[in-house]
Parts: C-alpha cells; sequence; structure tokens
C-alpha cells in the first residue's frame, strides 16, 4: 500500500469522522508516517477535501442504489481515486485506480471490487456525467460545483448577488500563495527579499501590506532567516489588521483574542520592543506555543495572561492606548485554507455572533480616551462584520470609525473584516 495516499487517506478520515482540522491533522500524520512525497499527500487532502460535493455527485451518479449505505471509508477511497483520475495530471489513470483498489484490499476488505468497478465506471462515462442546472436553480448548482454549504452560497448570494457570489466561491477554492511577515525589528523588506532570493526563493512585495513578501520554494521554514527570527508565516489580509491599529513604541496595548500569535507579534514589532503588549486567550497550552514563536522573533514586551475576553480585567480597564479584537468567527474568508470550515453547519452561528458582541463590549473597556480599537474578522459575513459595528455603536457612542475594510477572497488575500475606531475624549 502506498504510503502517500494511506497518509492522505488517515488525514482525511480524521478530518471527517473526528472533526479535525486539516492543517493541523496534516502535519500530525505526516509527522507520524512519514511519506516520501509530503507535498503529494497535501495535494491530494486538500484536493478532496475542497472539491467533496462535487466528488459525491459526479460518484451518486455511478452507484445505482445512491450514497447511504456506502461506508465512510469505501466512499473516501472513491474520492480519492475519482480526484486523482480527474484533477492530478502526475497520476496516470491507470495508477489512480489500481492504487485504490490496493488500499481497499486493506482499508475496505470485501469492497475493493465495488471501488474498482466505480473507478472504472468513472473513466468510461465521465463525460456523460452531469452537474445540477445552473438555469433551473444557482443555489445548488454553485453549492455542488464549488463544494460549499447552501447557507454559505445563499448568504453571499443575498450580500453580493449570483456573479459575485461565484466569484468568492471560485476564490475560496483557489490555493493560497505563501505569505510572510518581515520582521522589522530585525531587517527590511528589500533586505529580507534579496537574501531569501540569495538562497534560492521567489519574492514578491506584497500590494496589501508594506511589511508582507509572497514567497515560492521549498524549505523555507528550515532556512536560516527563518530561524533567526527575520519573518513569520503570515497572510497579508492578516498583517493589514495590525497596520491598521497602529501600534507605536513605548505605548500600551491589548490583543484580546492572541492565540496563535501572529497580530501580537506582528504589533510588537512595530513598537521596537518597547512598551508592553497584553496578549489574551483563554486556552493555556496555546499560550506557550506563543511563548516559543517569540523567543525565536526576539519580543519580550508581551505578557501572556490566560482569559476567557468575554468578560474584562479589572484593573486594565481604561488604560489601554490601543485595543484588538480579533474574535472567534465563522472563517468563511479562509475556506481556501482550511476548507472543512465550507461543511460546517449554520446552526453555531448565533452563538457565535453574540460571544463576538461580548469579546467587543469587553475589549472596550481596556481603551483610554483619545485611544484606538481595531475589531477584525477572518470571515465575510454582514452579521458577524458591519452589523456588529453597527450594534456596538448604537450602545458606545463615545467611539467613531476611523476606517473600515471588507476584504472580500481573490486577488490573493484572504477574506478579512477590520474596523478601526477611536474612543472620543
Amino acid at each position: 500500500m502506498d504510503l502517500n495516499r494511506k497518509t492522505a487517506f488517515d488525514v482525511l478520515m480524521n478530518v471527517e469522522r473526528d472533526g479535525a482540522y486539516s492543517n493541523l491533522s496534516l502535519n500530525n500524520f505526516i509527522e507520524k508516517n512519514n511519506p516520501d512525497s509530503p507535498s503529494f499527500v497535501r495535494e491530494l487532502v486538500y484536493g478532496v477535501l475542497k472539491n467533496k460535493f462535487l466528488l459525491d455527485w459526479f460518484i451518486q451518479q455511478l452507484v445505482p442504489s445512491g450514497l447511504k449505505k456506502v461506508k465512510k471509508q469505501d466512499l473516501m477511497l472513491l474520492r480519492m481515486g475519482v480526484y486523482q483520475i480527474s484533477y492530478m495530471e502526475s497520476v496516470p489513470e491507470y495508477a489512480a485506480v489500481s492504487e485504490t483498489v490496493e488500499m481497499a484490499k486493506k482499508l475496505a476488505r470485501g469492497r475493493e471490487r465495488f471501488i474498482n468497478g466505480v473507478l472504472r465506471g468513472f473513466i468510461r462515462n465521465r463525460q456523460q456525467l452531469v452537474l445540477p442546472d445552473k438555469e433551473k436553480g444557482a443555489l445548488e448548482y454553485l453549492s455542488v460545483m464549488y463544494s460549499t454549504e447552501k447557507w454559505i452560497v445563499k448568504l453571499w448570494i443575498d450580500a453580493y448577488g449570483e456573479k459575485k457570489a461565484e466569484e468568492l466561491l471560485k476564490a475560496s477554492n483557489e490555493t493560497p500563495e505563501l505569505s510572510i511577515r518581515v520582521n522589522v525589528m530585525k531587517t527590511d523588506r528589500d533586505s529580507l527579499r534579496k537574501r531569501l532570493e540569495a538562497l534560492g526563493f521567489e519574492a514578491a512585495e506584497s500590494k496589501v501590506s508594506e511589511r508582507a513578501l509572497l514567497v515560492k520554494g521549498s524549505g523555507l521554514l528550515d532556512s536560516k532567516p527563518y530561524r533567526d527570527g527575520l519573518f513569520s508565516v503570515q497572510d497579508e489580509a492578516s498583517i493589514l489588521a495590525s497596520d491598521m491599529l497602529g501600534a507605536q513604541p513605548r505605548e500600551t496595548v491589548a490583543d484580546v483574542c492572541a492565540a496563535p500569535g501572529g497580530k501580537t507579534f506582528a504589533t510588537a514589532e512595530l513598537m521596537a520592543g518597547e512598551g508592553v503588549i497584553y496578549a489574551m486567550d483563554k486556552y493555556e497550552h496555546k499560550l506557550k506555543l506563543m511563548e516559543a514563536q517569540a523567543k525565536r522573533a526576539g519580543i519580550d514586551n508581551i505578557r501572556l495572561l490566560e482569559h476567557d475576553s468575554t468578560q474584562s480585567i479589572e484593573e486594565l480597564k481604561g488604560r489601554m492606548d490601543r485595543v484588538l479584537a480579533d474574535v472567534p468567527c465563522s472563517g468563511l474568508g479562509v475556506m481556501r485554507r482550511k476548507p472543512e470550515i465550507k461543511y460546517k453547519g449554520r446552526q453555531e452561528l448565533d452563538e457565535l455572533i453574540e460571544r463576538q458582541g461580548k469579546i467587543l463590549r469587553s475589549a472596550a473597556e481596556y481603551v483610554a480616551a483619545g485611544g484606538t480599537l481595531v475589531y477584525s474578522t477572518c470571515t465575510v459575513n454582514p452579521s458577524e462584520n458591519q452589523c456588529r459595528i453597527e450594534a456596538f455603536l448604537k450602545e458606545n457612542r463615545e467611539y467613531k470609525v476611523l476606517e473600515q475594510k471588507q476584504l472580500l477572497p481573490g486577488g490573493g488575500t484572504d477574506g478579512f473584516f477590520i474596523c478601526k475606531m477611536r474612543k472620543e475624549q
């Protein structure tokens, strides 16, 4: 059994059965199984995850009894086989079938003939397989074509119209470029670009943030510039939240939802190690991971606090020059990075929105008169973004909006919402 495909199967089942995060599961199983081509594993995992509904739609047309009675491991093997046949040019059709059948002999015993028949049927009949009729129902067509739950598709159609919604769905299936944040405490963007290029990497300047580079090449996190803390991996849109916060040296700052720490470190670097940042998170193990990254980056002005930010800390009220509230959200802006988000139900959304409101109100209590408050999410949902700000401003009339951005998926960045407010004197 091919270890690369077995590793991909392990990850996909971990995501499907246990609700694991794809990026964390990939790292875990690649380390555990030690496949010889991690890039193949990642391509297969993300390809199947990003196209799950579409793959199932085609497979269903080849299984007369439908998919309800097909066991999860059988269906996962079929998805992997159909994806390799349809999308992976490096894999010959015969190899996609034979390797999948070999896996079935160990992972779905007694079902290898069924799996072999479906995959060969797909090769013979794929030109006759049909998509939902877009003219009869755009909602179902877009949901299947871009493998996204219907409630998300409808949300975007209602907010942006059908044409723009399809553009967002298409962008959410693209493979993201690798973006890094320059540690301005140790170097500048041009110097780092030249150093990376000398090591054989391709590096281009971001148009979104003056501190970001877009990098191509393998082994970036094994390079000396990374070990020396000259940069960190972070999406351009995420860096922009810290740019808009605009922290200065010697200020007192709070990041109320800090982990995994990207925005905290991006803010600390702008402060040149002077002043203090209170970095809060409710999970101790996440804060410990931040400690190691802070050490690598040479940052020592962060005070880590284990705290649930739906409640405020009394002794910090009214003391902060700047506060960042990058709240938990539905993540609809980062589906290209975490495709499992595309299949979440909306039942948790109301509870999530209520939590966002509590965190924002609590964060506002830390801001000193004349200070700055930034609210941000990595989603594209007016209920979590613009509507949250409107509700907050009605309750807190001392705050005024200075700048507001809704970045949409596409054009190289994640979907991100950022609102910068000032507390009037």
